[in-house]
């Protein structure tokens, strides 16, 4: 992480699964204008499963009986949202995060999880290479760089470079320890602190509420967006 670097934290509690997807995408559109990165911490008012931009809708509703079924902004794999540990980074172009590989990303973004339960005294790892058992599925296996908790696969994420930025989307599936969903997210904002990195609080505006609005009407919300292949 850049030292000094300020970044702007989101905490947007539970939406649905079309606002979430929608609130990604804007911080996504807006982390360019506001040249810093986007921290973003959400929930899921109820259980559903996103899945990669690229995907194959007709393949993925035989891989879960979880609705709704959402296509995320990002690629990857199929993701369930019942229950887990949800965040999102957007980073301005030309920005530290922005100029890494998508590989190194991958790494940096899941050793920043890594660390933070690690403060809270659970002990991850990042798989040092793949097993893959379930394709198209993006917790069952595993890829390099993903995080393990005894071989388990607790941490995944999916990313997209676009002219606007960098959108990494991930999830967390909390290993069975006793560990509290806000303790693990300020955990997360206290390891960004010791590497330098300044929080202020995202404040939104009227028009980035109509952004995602928009979006939720015009794409998300939309069925024929998610069954476009």
């Amino acid at each position: 992480m850049t030292k000094s670097a300020p970044w702007l934290l989101l905490r947007s509690g539970a939406a649905s699964a079309a606002e979430n997807m929608a609130i990604d995408q804007a911080i996504l559109e807006a982390t360019a204008g506001l040249g810093r990165p986007i921290l973003r911490f959400y929930s899921w008012r109820e259980p559903a499963a996103s899945f990669g931009y690229f995907q194959k809708y007709a393949e993925i509703e035989r891989l879960t009986l979880l609705r709704p079924l959402v296509r995320r902004p990002t690629g990857g794999g199929l993701v369930p949202h019942a229950g887990d540990w949800t965040y999102s980074v957007a980073a301005p172009p030309g920005g530290d995060w922005y100029s890494l590989t998508a590989v190194a990303s991958y790494e940096r973004i899941h050793d920043w999880v890594r660390r933070a339960f690690l403060r809270l005294g659970v002990v991850t790892e990042l798989a040092p290479c793949c097993r893959v058992e379930g394709p198209g599925q993006c917790f069952v296996g595993y890829e390099k760089s993903d995080v393990l908790w005894q071989g388990l696969k607790v941490g995944g994420a999916a990313q997209r470079r676009t002219r606007a930025g960098l959108l990494i989307q991930g999830s967390v599936q909390p290993p069975p320890v006793p560990l509290a969903r806000g303790d693990w997210e300020a955990a997360m904002v206290a390891c960004g602190a010791t590497e330098g990195i300044q929080w202020t609080e995202f404040a939104d505006t009227a028009e980035w509420q109509a952004r995602v609005a928009a979006l939720v009407a015009q794409t998300y919300g939309r069925a024929e967006f998610h069954l476009r292949r």
